[in-house]
């Protein structure tokens, strides 16, 4: 267990800080509407109490349907010294807390036991600079789509206000892509900050 006196990294707040918020890729699907939709991602910080750490909600939804999430998570972030680990989650009851990213009442029903690990699935983030990049780690975080068994290729870039990211499917005896963008990232910007309630570690 964590108290709230140990040290975190810096890297680590910093990440934190730059994932809370309300992201859109309203630009992006606005200039080429035939190729992305326009979606917003919304990670919101959850109590300290809840990992004893430091723990994020995320939410991705279309904008024409913000009351049913295609994608929520919840995940906790690890101080490896060297880069930031981000184990997921998933929720067993996700439309439960669909809305959590934009209405704080509904985030505090989550607890922790109405999650289940992701293993296999967790991100890897290191700083570079002005950004951080994040992969998953590893070819076994398992995905089934359309009958084909695939595993998940995903590359993440977090700035103090941007957000891009590229998920494919690769298949798993093949290694060709299956599901996921065939005309590059989704990029998305931040519309609103939730640095603010990332808990305060004294």
């Amino acid at each position: 267990m964590m108290h709230k006196s140990e040290a975190i990294s810096n890297d680590l707040l910093t990440l934190a800080h730059w994932m809370a918020g309300d992201f859109s890729n309203y630009q992006q699907a606005s200039t080429s509407p035939k190729d992305y939709a326009h979606i917003h991602v919304f990670f919101r910080p959850l109590s300290f109490e809840f990992f004893s750490g430091i723990g994020l909600y995320s939410e991705q939804v279309y904008d024409y349907d913000l009351w049913t999430p295609y994608r929520q998570g919840v995940h906790r972030l690890v101080d490896r010294g060297d880069d930031v680990y981000i184990e997921n989650f998933s929720l067993k009851n996700a439309m439960f807390f669909a809305g959590s990213g934009r209405d704080l009442n509904i985030l505090k029903t989550i607890t922790p036991d109405a999650i289940a690990r992701r293993y296999d699935c967790s991100m890897v983030f290191k700083r570079d600079r002005d950004r951080f990049i994040g992969s998953v780690e590893g070819d076994r975080c398992l995905i089934e789509k359309n009958g084909c068994q695939t595993y998940l290729d995903s590359y993440v870039e977090i700035t103090e206000t941007t957000w891009l990211s590229l998920d494919k499917g690769l298949d798993v005896n093949t290694h060709k892509q299956v599901w996921g963008s065939t005309t590059g990232p989704l990029r998305f910007e931040k519309r609103e900050s939730f640095a603010h309630e990332v808990p305060t570690i004294l």
